[in-house]
């Protein structure tokens, strides 16, 4: 067989635009064999996420056979079918994106192993943040801790050329692509749909309204959001490529998009993330309470908004942002449970988890990470009136407060005690302590 092969290793870059591995791949090789590798591993851990994945799969390979290739399917482990494959074609090269997680980093130093075993070209390239983790760092240290000084030296970094598809992707003659996932059958919303496809249509929508976003992001029940992040966490869209359609680094939105880097270069340095308080001397004194923890992942704390937020995430699998703050607030300040219980529920449910933003805002809010007032803490009765100030957000995702008018819906322990018993509602939870100041 005459001409140079290499395999592209698809994980968190579902895409064809702006994908830096396969578009220098196919300048850089006459043959390219796009992979992605079903791994049993994961398929567990979240239905959610498992169906926009296979569904992302199937656009994926729509559009590589539309210029000329095709998306070959493995399952397996990641690194021993990408070394069988790149066998079988007779590859010189293996070329994947960069990731932080701990599995990642895992996966990383295995296909560094094996590729130099089999006497294999190795290369990662950028593309799951807009500034790689490490491209920035702080006089005297290795990352930074604090988002500020990063997000300034973010703005005024020159990001990497977005790029263009491959105008041609050739396989290799007779490799057998194999066939794409079903959907996952079992408890997994289909409420949201997979793929590049979808990720560019919702950026386009999103663009005539982004100048709005500072004014309208808080809202709850307005849900003015680019709901862009599940299509982020799974590479569906690059993130140069939609600060760059925003096209001013200053907006509100795209130092959001910032915040996303930020956890990400602080999980390259600190992988335990997910794990272990970042802060080394945070104080963790948390409880464990099975029943609470419970009532709280299934939205019946008796606290409509944390209810709400509770509900809209079982329901959606997604949750807005406010609602994620006053939730995991809710959890670890005012109930005292472990932060890492909150994130595996979390994490089972969103389908834009991800390690380093699900654990880095996790760990903010608990106190024990980035957060440089690590005591602060949400009042949810407060968070509730201000930014679902008619309660249309607590009435949509907790029908049985649907009679409550106004304001009162956020605290239904003080109606009066003939309409208080008319609702097939619980009465908040029991808490350590004495009543925070909302519960009085």
């Amino acid at each position: 067989m005459s001409g140079r092969t290499a395999v592209v290793l698809f994980t968190r870059d579902l895409r064809v635009h702006d994908h830096p591995a396969l578009a220098t791949s196919c300048a850089a090789f006459d043959r390219v064999v796009p992979l992605y590798v079903l791994d049993p591993a994961l398929a567990p851990l979240s239905p959610n996420r498992t169906r926009f994945l296979h569904q992302s799969l199937a656009v994926l390979r729509q559009a590589l056979r539309g210029l000329g290739g095709d998306l070959v399917v493995r399952q397996g482990d990641p690194v021993v079918e990408t070394i069988r494959l790149a066998g079988e074609v007779g590859a010189e090269g293996v070329a994947l994106s960069a990731d932080v997680s701990r599995h990642a980093e895992r996966r990383a130093r295995r296909l560094r192993t094996e590729c130099e075993r089999h006497r294999l070209h190795l290369r990662f390239f950028p593309g799951l943040t807009v500034v790689e983790p490490g491209a920035l760092q702080p006089g005297g240290g290795d990352h930074y801790r604090v988002f500020s000084p990063y997000h300034r030296a973010w703005s005024g970094q020159r990001w990497r050329d977005e790029l263009a598809p491959p105008a041609r992707v050739v396989l290799p003659a007779g490799v057998a692509v194999g066939r794409l996932p079903a959907l996952p059958a079992g408890d997994s919303p289909d409420v949201v749909t997979g793929g590049e496809d979808e990720a560019r249509r919702r950026l386009t929508r999103w663009l005539p309204v982004v100048a709005g976003y500072d004014d309208r992001h808080d809202d709850l029940a307005g849900d003015g959001t680019s709901r862009l992040s599940s299509y982020l966490r799974f590479g569906c869209v690059s993130p140069l490529t939609v600060v760059n359609r925003v096209g001013d680094r200053d907006s509100p939105f795209v130092r959001q998009v910032c915040w996303r880097d930020f956890y990400h270069q602080v999980t390259a340095a600190f992988p335990d993330i997910s794990r272990t308080a970042y802060r080394r001397r945070a104080e963790e004194h948390w409880r464990y309470d099975d029943d609470a923890l419970t009532a709280w992942s299934q939205g019946r704390t008796g606290l409509p908004v944390v209810d709400a937020g509770m509900r809209q995430l079982r329901a959606q699998g997604w949750l807005h942002n406010r609602a994620r703050l006053i939730t995991a607030g809710y959890l670890t300040k005012t109930l005292g449970l472990d932060w890492r219980n909150g994130l595996a529920v979390y994490f089972r449910w969103l389908l834009d988890g991800d390690v380093a933003n699900n654990s880095g805002n996790w760990q903010w809010v608990a106190g024990t990470g980035n957060d440089t007032k690590p005591y602060r803490g949400f009042n949810p009765v407060r968070q509730a009136e201000r930014y679902d100030p008619d309660g249309a957000y607590v009435r949509r995702w907790v029908p049985e407060l649907a009679s409550v008018a106004g304001k009162a819906v956020h605290q239904p322990w003080r109606l009066p005690d003939a309409l208080r018993g008319t609702l097939d509602y619980p009465p908040p939870l029991e808490m350590p302590g004495p009543p925070p100041v909302w519960l009085r």
